[in-house]
């Protein structure tokens, strides 16, 4: 054997081993290691994230909107069916999701393991508001449907201008009288920093043995060995040095980063996944006066041929304790995949497996991109007449421009067109469970805990259903989203329980 054999060798780093290696510190991949340590507290559990701190992307506070999805205010997650009626489907099952985030918060918060909720969820009424007769029709269909259902029998609904001022003071100011208008409101909406609760996370994390984060290590390759454990190569703080490490599983929970990342993998369930990046711009106030006459999130109705992640609202934001108004969103067009990542992301994420999904996609959604292009045009003052519509005596001087974080929003094969555009979040996992990876956008953080136990029940199936794992379940969740679909008793026990240990009392409107 030669001696620059055994030179080449020795700087070789030496492989260190982990249960479960989590790509990304944000909010996906710290309620995937809390609830995996809570149902094996023995798994050796790391995160690995390639920028110096946790939640820096689409986690961090001011890079998303902080809404607790619910599906209070989402008008389009109730789309209109071919008769006229509503669905509700989508709009249970996101409700029914976020009830079991409340109860993963609740029982941590019981049991000492984050601090109050106060550090990261603040209760803010959510409402819809419409204008035009088309739309009031809709709203009020919509109203009638789904305040019939537990869910949302809470909602309250107005076609009264009075009422609405009193609920939301600032939609009403200056409006022009004549135009039909409409709004419902559901007093225990919320409003989440989602970086502040993976800070809470992650710290309890630390606290447990056998787990860990790691921070400005980037991975460079991720390869699958005989054995069926996973190899992951990383690079350490900007090339410093290099770091291998081998584990029985791998979530890859890096946001817009994940697609490149599902890609090294090379499973095969990756084939055919392409990524659609879109950026976002908010308008922002921290003006005290202002902020004051408005406590709700306010949804309205897209723009045609806009996503669904641009739906317009006009929002109580609350973050380290202190209130803004932010409105938007305002879309644009990157090629990076992450806000901190490269504008070769996209041109890079180019397989012969997903071109013709994605060339499909950029035929069938020209509206969507003429769209795109009229945002990333705009002018502050066209920004501004966008406001006027939700709050018509609004000033330019009282708001300024704040980038959002990116969105990847996700394509895919289709038997029919050759690729589809979506916009919700997908999980793909190899076949033998060793890895999984989530995709997509809203209403991703709001909905980690119901996606992170389907991922659990679908990559760990026997320990899923052994007693042990059952039991420890049952202890942090008194009720599952199907029940609480179904059982409207149930749900109203579990509310009472999270509201009062999530400090969630109504509030009331203001006049």
């Amino acid at each position: 054997m030669s001696v620059s054999g055994d030179i080449e060798r020795m700087n070789q780093p030496a492989t260190e081993t982990a249960d479960v290696v989590l790509i990304g510190a944000g909010v996906m991949s710290a309620t995937l290691a809390v609830l995996l340590k809570e149902l094996d507290p023995e798994a050796k559990v790391e995160i690995v994230e390639q920028l110096d701190g946790a939640a820096s992307e689409s986690s961090f506070a001011w890079n998303n909107a902080g809404t607790g999805h619910a599906a209070l205010c989402e008008l389009n997650y109730t789309p209109r069916n071919k008769d006229g009626s509503i669905s509700i489907e989508k709009a249970v099952r996101i409700n029914t999701s976020f009830e079991e985030s409340k109860q993963f918060w609740s029982y941590l918060i019981e049991q000492g393991a984050i601090e109050s909720a106060r550090r990261f969820l603040n209760p803010v009424p959510h409402m819809s508001f419409v204008r035009g007769a088309k739309d009031v029709e809709f709203l009020r269909k919509r109203f009638e449907t789904m305040s019939a259902h537990p869910c949302f029998a809470d909602m309250r609904y107005s076609e009264s201008p009075e009422q609405i001022g009193e609920w939301a003071p600032l939609l009403m100011r200056g409006r022009k009288d004549g135009e039909p208008i409409a709004a419902t409101r559901v007093d225990q909406g919320t409003d989440v920093d989602f970086g502040a609760l993976t800070r809470q996370l992650l710290r309890h994390l630390g606290s447990l043995g056998g787990a860990r984060v790691s921070y400005k290590q980037r991975v460079v390759s991720l390869e699958r060995e005989a054995s069926g454990d996973w190899l992951i190569e990383l690079d350490v703080d900007h090339g410093k040095r290099s770091r291998q490490l081998r584990a029985r599983f791998v979530f890859v929970g890096a946001g817009g980063g994940a697609l490149p990342l599902l890609q090294k993998s090379g499973i095969p369930e990756a084939q055919g996944y392409a990524g659609f990046p879109v950026s976002g711009q908010w308008l922002r106030c921290d003006d005290p006066q202002l902020v004051a006459q408005h406590k709700a999130k306010v949804y309205s109705q897209a723009s045609v041929g806009a996503p669904p992640m641009s739906v317009p609202h006009l929002d109580t934001r609350v973050v380290d304790g202190r209130s803004s108004l932010l409105f938007g969103p305002f879309a644009g067009f990157t090629t990076k995949f992450l806000k901190t990542g490269s504008p070769l992301d996209l041109p890079l994420s180019v397989r012969p497996d997903n071109l013709r999904p994605m060339l499909s996609v950029a035929r069938d959604n020209f509206s969507l991109v003429k769209y795109l292009v009229g945002q990333v045009l705009q002018t502050p003052k066209q920004r501004i007449e966008a406001l006027r519509d939700f709050f018509p005596e609004a000033r330019e001087e009282d708001w300024r421009l704040e980038i959002a974080g990116q969105r990847v929003q996700i394509i895919k094969r289709d038997a029919k067109r050759g690729g589809k555009l979506e916009f919700g979040t997908e999980l793909v996992t190899a076949a033998d469970g060793s890895l999984a990876a989530l995709l997509g956008a809203s209403p991703g953080a709001s909905t980690a805990v119901s996606t992170m136990l389907q991922l659990i029940e679908r990559c760990f199936p026997e320990r899923y259903q052994s007693e042990a794992w059952q039991a420890r379940l049952g202890a942090i969740f008194t009720a599952r989203a199907g029940q609480l679909a179904q059982d409207g008793k149930r749900l109203a026990e579990v509310r009472e329980r999270t509201h009062r240990v999530l400090e969630l009392a109504p509030q009331p409107a203001q006049v």
